[in-house]
């Protein structure tokens, strides 16, 4: 499972591909606040809500493609202050997806995880790593693994 992290709006970026460009709402201290959209200076894309200057509410946000990617990575769902919180949808380069729980960045409580090969996880999940009560679904074989995962990995056998 890669992990990709948004870049800090305000950050520069020695390898500037696009320049940095806003259309959008301000508050009267000029922060981007209300609907807004943005192309950082990385070439990422966001199309959502900002409040105060912060990604902020429900939005949109495409990662720039990546060497050897034949697609772009691309998280819709819910932010607070920038972060990934509540529900949201993260289609990831390789074709595997992620529905579910966010909280601060991180996949966090009830999540599925759909995998390139067929696989399926659909369960809990803390820190970014399967945790909890969950299924694993194995696509070739059929066979599943149903119970406690921790860290990331099964705690018994799959039946």
């Amino acid at each position: 499972m890669e992990t990709l992290r948004e870049s800090d709006e305000e950050m520069d970026s020695e390898n500037e591909l696009l320049p940095y460009t806003y259309e959008g709402g301000r508050n009267e201290n000029g922060e981007r606040h209300g609907k807004g959209k943005a192309r950082l200076p990385n070439g990422d894309l966001y199309e959502g809500e900002y409040k105060n200057g912060y990604r902020n509410g429900y939005g949109k946000y495409v990662f720039r493609k990546l060497k050897g990617k034949s697609r772009n990575a691309c998280y819709m769902g819910h932010y607070d202050n920038n972060k990934k919180n509540g529900q949201g949808t993260f289609l990831y380069p390789d074709g595997a997806k992620f529905e579910g729980s966010w909280k601060e960045d991180l996949r966090q409580g009830f999540g599925s995880y759909y995998y390139t090969n067929g696989d399926l996880y659909r369960g809990d999940w803390e820190h970014d790593r399967r945790h909890g009560q969950g299924s694993y679904t194995y696509a070739a074989s059929g066979m599943s693994y149903d119970g406690q995962w921790f860290e990331g990995s099964d705690q018994g056998e799959a039946n």
